[in-house]
């Protein structure tokens, strides 16, 4: 092969390159032995007409583009990766161009790399908030852990805010009743407000057994088909429990924990929240001297870039969904959007984050940071830890370049951040 042109303009990189002719006959050949078991020509048997026979009906070119698909690794090597040229995706075939003695002259067209400038990228100020805890959290967790251990029992009283009632309902509109309006033995919790405003405090008052009309008027901001209609619903009461809830005392606390006095148990509460709160803090402070590195950073992003990095965002979202049970076109659905619509709204993140990433190639680059042997073990034995599995297993998994790639993206960021310098948040 020879290259014949390498012409550079912006982002945009255009390669001419011309195929040797063994080489091509290579490729063509290769392109027919896979083809011709699907062709069929009159006095041959299926997959059994010669290549030249084709190419005498169909064209002396018929295999070209599909025989250059056979060999563009070894086209894409010499004519891209051996020229220094650092595509961005796989270059696209803009002219292709076959001369009387069959010799193949390809133009390549592909986005590159771009040119990274720096900007300021150590000692940025950057607000961090101070990790505190209010009595109230406290108090808040104490009170989620005493509801979790509380008992309920049923009651022969009328319900009152606070216990549950558990009801048979049907809603009428103008006496018909309509859809979604029907439930039976739904626990009620009373005072929660996840009933149309009104009903739970029509139930108030009701026994077991107790059967009675409850008037609703729909609020006018409800979905449109009730939105401000007056309706009736016909409610059954069928039992009421209330909720005992453990006091708050030393005894409490050696139920739920390994502590002998709420004390303890408060100040153990405390501890691990300012440790989380923390931690949150800290992760908020790294985020956030990254992306201004980025913000000072000049570069003309390919669009090839930001499409690589929106896939990927979509991908691990996607696998999020699957994880609850849902596809990605169900999830958009649920929005009122589509697929494009969902890929729209990924885009910032995806333009954000494509930035960062080049800006933290560029400070590998400059910092000269590199990754040992010994860091590189210590890593896939640290991962096969987190999965549980072997490190030869993890090996087979992960390819190394891209531990390499991730343990010298982390060492970019520390060089960020351990250089920050944190600020007061200014007032709000």
């Amino acid at each position: 092969m020879i290259v014949k042109n390498i012409e550079k303009k912006g982002n945009e990189t255009t390669i001419v390159v011309e195929i040797d002719k063994e080489l091509m006959e290579k490729g063509v050949n290769a392109a027919y032995l896979k083809q011709r078991k699907n062709i069929m020509l009159p006095g041959f048997r299926k997959g059994k007409a010669p290549r030249k026979m084709i190419e005498s009906m169909y064209g002396a070119h018929v295999f070209y583009e599909d025989g250059l698909e056979e060999i563009f690794p070894e086209v894409y090597q010499f004519a891209v990766i051996d020229q220094g040229v650092k595509a961005v995706g796989r270059p696209s075939l803009t002219d292709m161009d076959i001369s009387e003695d069959n010799i193949v002259t390809l133009t390549l067209t592909t986005e590159v790399y771009p040119e990274v400038t720096l900007g300021d990228y150590k000692g940025l100020e950057i607000e961090k908030a101070e990790a505190t805890v209010t009595d109230e959290q406290v108090a808040a967790e104490l009170d989620r852990m005493a509801q979790n251990v509380a008992s309920t029992e049923t009651v022969e009283r009328a319900a009152e805010m606070g216990d549950t009632a558990n009801i048979d309902f049907e809603g009428f509109l103008d006496g018909v009743p309509f859809d979604g309006g029907k439930g039976e033995g739904h626990d009620l919790k009373l005072g929660s407000n996840s009933f149309v405003p009104g009903f739970e405090e029509q139930v108030v008052g009701m026994s077991a057994g107790e059967e009675k009309d409850i008037d609703i008027t729909f609020p006018e901001d409800y979905h449109a088909e009730l939105a401000g209609k007056a309706v009736v619903f016909h409610v059954k009461c069928n039992k009421v429990t209330t909720t005992n809830v453990p006091a708050l005392d030393d005894e409490f606390a050696k139920d739920v924990s390994e502590f002998e006095t709420l004390e303890e148990l408060k100040a153990d509460i405390r501890a691990k929240a300012l440790e989380n709160a923390q931690k949150q803090i800290d992760s908020a402070f790294e985020q956030a001297a990254v992306e201004k590195a980025a913000e000072n950073t000049t570069v003309d992003m390919p669009k090839g870039l930001i499409e690589s990095e929106l896939d990927n965002q979509m991908e691990r979202f996607a696998y999020q969904l699957q994880m609850s049970g849902y596809s990605m076109e169900q999830y958009a659905k649920m929005m009122g959007g589509d697929m494009a619509t969902m890929r729209n709204a990924f885009r910032p993140a995806a333009e954000k984050q494509a930035k960062i990433n080049v800006t933290l190639e560029k400070i590998i680059e400059v910092e000269g940071i590199t990754v040992s042997d010994e860091e590189l073990e210590a890593e896939f034995a640290s991962l096969a830890e987190q999965y549980g599995l072997e490190v030869d297993k993890i090996k087979s998994m992960v390819p190394s370049e891209e531990v390499l790639a991730n343990l010298k993206n982390r060492k970019a960021v520390k060089v960020i951040v351990d250089s920050a310098v944190a600020v007061a948040p200014k007032a709000e």
